[in-house]
């Protein structure tokens, strides 16, 4: 069965911002690395994982809602409709085995703040949660500060390679030992 990583990330990038050639790189690195990649399966840097992640010959699931009358970009391979964005969120976090947080708005935000409420409550396994880039370190350490009980379970990584190897070896731990670690 193949391991898939979650990846949150937003719809309003363009092919030539560096959101989009970071979320490009991304993709491709996550499918190099054997790593099946589930997205929001919408434009954006959603359209970018996902065709880096299929240009590298990964495959890629687009989870995407019948609410809204769009389709999945075409990059994705399986398309896993639901019918309310709560459910599409759900689904992302359920399809994951890790997850990558990118820079993004409020659903990105959403997204991450649900996907470490779940860890935290336990509501599901621990499983490696890492943020690309320094984008949400503000608000994780503020989360961390008001909250001691959520330290250690966002990881911060600085570029696309700290983010998978900080992938494989928390999956590898986990499965190995049941634990996680952390990212500087």
């Amino acid at each position: 069965m193949a391991t898939v990583i979650s990846v949150f990330c937003g719809g309003r990038s363009g092919s030539g911002d560096t959101l989009y050639q970071l979320a490009l790189e991304l993709g491709a690195a996550l499918a190099q690395a054997n790593f099946t990649v589930a997205t929001g399966g919408y434009q954006g840097a959603m359209e970018a994982v996902s065709r880096g992640a299929a240009e590298a010959g990964g495959h890629v699931i687009g989870v995407i809602t019948s609410a809204f009358s769009s389709r999945a970009n075409r990059w994705v391979a399986e398309t896993v409709v639901v019918p309310r964005w709560e459910d599409r969120l759900l689904r992302l976090i359920s399809l994951g085995d890790g997850y990558v947080v990118c820079p993004g708005g409020t659903g990105t935000l959403v997204e991450l703040a649900t996907t470490w409420e779940m860890i935290h409550k336990r509501l599901m396994p621990a499983k490696p949660l890492v943020a690309l880039g320094e984008f949400w370190r503000p608000v994780v350490e503020r989360v961390e500060a008001a909250d001691g009980n959520n330290r250690n379970l966002v990881s911060h990584a600085h570029d696309v390679a700290a983010a998978v190897a900080f992938l494989e070896s928390g999956l590898s731990s986990s499965r190995a030992a049941g634990r996680r670690g952390k990212l500087g």
